[in-house]
């Protein structure tokens, strides 16, 4: 930076004097891959060019990460309700492992990298701790009444769904769809760990 002429470059100790690209310009390889690495060994998706990311953008799919966020979020919430009506205790941290496999579920179907698809999956998240506590009620009310499983889940009058989650609703769920909420966030982005996909990506041409 100079004060009195702005950024220079330190090849010329001039201003730019070219339109687009410089002829004398050759990218560290090496330097870029270190740069854009985290330490988890993820490459830094924030910091990529925009027109890189604009290609990942290409091969995001909201729908199929809805669709498997989805599946997953509703197996999740039967193997909650077997659970807890085997055990007759609800255990809270399952809901974590919702939003685990729902977040994990959006980021394969989706491969997203846009804001969305972490609302995505922390909403499939929630909504699937509250299937898992509802069947989890209709586990339990088709024991008391000796009945099957779908035949109480059927015939349930679902006028009284809202006061029935009510009740089995209390502040430590409030906590727990919370982690779920997060995980299911958090987990649903795209995420790479190797940086010569990233290469290949910046020589594609669109």
């Amino acid at each position: 930076m100079d004060l009195k002429q702005g950024i220079l470059c330190a090849l010329t100790d001039r201003k730019a004097d070219f339109e687009v690209s410089c002829n004398s310009f050759s990218k560290d390889e090496t330097l870029v891959k270190s740069v854009n690495m985290e330490r988890d060994g993820t490459v830094n998706l924030h910091r990529l060019s925009e027109t890189t990311n604009e290609k990942l953008r290409e091969e995001q799919n909201l729908a199929g990460g809805i669709v498997a966020g989805t599946a997953a979020g509703v197996v999740g919430a039967v193997i909650w309700a077997v659970i807890t009506v085997t055990t007759e205790y609800q255990i809270g941290f399952m809901a974590i492992g919702i939003g685990f496999i729902v977040g994990h579920a959006v980021r394969l179907g989706g491969k997203g990298i846009d804001m969305v698809f972490g609302l995505a999956g922390a909403v499939i998240a929630i909504l699937s701790c509250f299937l898992g506590n509802f069947l989890s009620t209709i586990g339990f009310l088709a024991n008391y009444n000796d009945m099957g499983y779908l035949d109480t889940f059927l015939s349930f009058d679902y006028s009284q769904f809202i006061p029935v989650m009510k009740e089995t609703f209390g502040f430590m769920d409030i906590l727990f769809y919370g982690f779920a909420g997060y995980e299911g966030f958090k987990l649903a982005f795209r995420v790479i760990t190797n940086p010569e996909e990233i290469s290949k990506l910046e020589n594609r041409s669109f």
